[in-house]
């Protein structure tokens, strides 16, 4: 089994506007799609598309917890959530021909230092069946910074495989702990090392970097021009082909989710690399966040291109 970790999960608000945007006008939606969200929950979604058996886990709480352990119930997805005082946030995120994806997300509930040590508390229980935990995302109002860096010490203790998917003082203290995989993209590896990246060649000395410091998998996700995976075996970039894009949101979590998949299989990197950009692909060609059709990504799979790039020194 695999679990996946969402302290700041949401319900995700889909806005699907029938003409463009006016500002200090009112709007009428053309259709709503709500969604168990947070990061962590778009990553639970694709592992069981993938067909792998998943649980997710983090704190919810308020009407918009309850609604949203609903929401995974009506997804298959089991769940086992430490129930905390405050709300669950809610995010929205509008869609409209003229500017494509807007996102507002809202910072999450205040967690008391009560709840958070109840959940490290329960955190060994509850991936306690699972040969793989993902961890993504933010945290709540209340939430200290070097949680996940606890987290992924106490889940290497207890022999199980490790995805880090966050940024900022969270990324930075949680790497510390050594993750087996790490997953960022150009900007969260720019916050990460506090330069500018400029090109290919800055991206590859900053996963080098990282790599470096005792990550086995640095995966680098780079939009259109795939993504880059640093390991011992060699640097390699995944291509996919060219698709039709109806909604970028959660690509990144498609990514994790299937790299999740593939630490549960024991595959080889560019064999996971491969996989990954497939997913991440077929999810970009469906309205839904954290979703993809899965023959399609099966399609994808023989056309994307894994290259070895050469290694300096």
């Amino acid at each position: 089994m695999i679990t996946t970790i969402t302290l700041n999960a949401s319900i995700d608000k889909a806005y699907h506007m029938e003409r463009a945007i006016e500002n200090g006008t009112v709007m009428r939606v053309g259709a709503v799609r709500n969604t168990a969200g947070g990061k962590g929950m778009n990553v639970a979604r694709i592992i069981r598309l993938c067909g792998e058996n998943v649980l997710a886990s983090g704190l919810a709480g308020g009407y918009n917890g309850r609604y949203l352990e609903k929401l995974l119930d009506q997804d298959g997805i089991c769940h086992d959530f430490d129930h905390i005082k405050g709300e669950t946030r809610s995010c929205i995120n509008i869609l409209d021909e003229q500017f494509g994806s807007t996102e507002y997300l809202e910072p999450g509930c205040q967690v008391t230092e009560e709840e958070e040590n109840h959940f490290l508390k329960r955190f060994p229980e509850i991936i306690k069946d699972s040969d793989v935990v993902a961890i993504s995302g933010s945290v709540p109002c209340g939430v200290s910074r070097d949680i996940y860096q606890k987290m992924v010490r106490m889940a290497k203790e207890a022999k199980k495989q490790v995805i880090l998917d966050t940024s900022g003082d969270l990324l930075e203290r949680g790497i510390q702990a050594c993750p087996d995989i790490v997953k960022l993209n150009k900007d969260e590896m720019e916050m990460l090392f506090q330069i500018k990246i400029e090109s290919r060649e800055d991206v590859i000395a900053s996963g080098e970097k990282l790599r470096k410091q005792g990550i086995p998998w640095v995966v680098v996700s780079l939009g259109g021009e795939g993504a880059l995976m640093f390991c011992e075996e060699g640097i390699f970039l995944g291509k996919s082909p060219e698709v039709p894009v109806v909604n970028t949101v959660g690509c990144g979590d498609s990514m994790v989710g299937a790299l999740a998949v593939a630490l549960h299989r024991k595959e080889e990197p560019k064999k996971a690399l491969r996989f990954a950009t497939a997913v991440a692909a077929a999810n970009a060609m469906s309205a839904g966040t954290g979703n993809f059709v899965p023959g399609t990504a099966w399609q994808l799979l023989d056309k994307v291109e894994v290259t070895e790039i050469e290694r300096n020194g």
